[in-house]
Formats: C-alpha cells, sequence, structure tokens
C-alpha cells in the first residue's frame, strides 16, 4: 500500500513536476498499480470508536496533524526497491511524502 500524504516542507526544485495522470497510465500499464484513489478532505472524516462497549463517533480525523493522508495507490511490485521506484516517479514525491507498508501476511 503506497499512501499518498502532504507535507508541509515540499520540495523546492523548479523543474516541472511529473504528471500524475502520466504515471497512472504508465503503472496501470504495467500491472503495477492495482487501483488508487484521492481522498476527500480531512473535514469529511469521521472517527469511530468502541470503548467500555459504547459506540464513539465523531467529526474529523483521528489526529489533528499539519501533513494528512490525501490519497492512496495499491501497488504491487516484486519487492521493496521496485516499490521505492514506483514511488520515486509519482509527482507527490515531490510536493508531499509517500508512505510505503507492505501487508502484514498474519497466520490463518
Amino acid at each position: 500500500m503506497m499512501f499518498v500524504c502532504s507535507d508541509s516542507e515540499p520540495d523546492t526544485d523548479p523543474t516541472e513536476l511529473p504528471d500524475i495522470d502520466t504515471w497512472v497510465a504508465e503503472n496501470d500499464s504495467r500491472g503495477r498499480r492495482l487501483t488508487g484513489d484521492v481522498l476527500a478532505p480531512t473535514s469529511a472524516a469521521t472517527t469511530v470508536r468502541v470503548r467500555n462497549g459504547e459506540l464513539l463517533v465523531s467529526e474529523g480525523p483521528f489526529a489533528e496533524t499539519a501533513e494528512v493522508i490525501v490519497g492512496f495507490d495499491l501497488i504491487e511490485c516484486a519487492d521493496l526497491d521496485e516499490a521505492i521506484e514506483v514511488a520515486r516517479t509519482h509527482p507527490m514525491a515531490r510536493e508531499g511524502r509517500l508512505e510505503l507498508r507492505p501487508f502484514a501476511n498474519l497466520p490463518d
């Protein structure tokens, strides 16, 4: 899973950013990007918890932070090196940050 996050300190390199549509098309055609999307703003978030059997629902994100998850891409790569290369070419690698996290292979 690749979480696409904002960053309070984006890259200051003046060269043109890669085009997101080109990045999506290339990774979709290679079968590396399985799905992905942009998330609604944190103002649309709802947090759900259960404590002592009581349902607690609150408006907004679970944490107030400067950086937030703004989208995701589910990518399939042979290894971490390939995933890093895929992330390196994503436009948000310069404007934000990308968090790569494998799925846990939990026993049945």
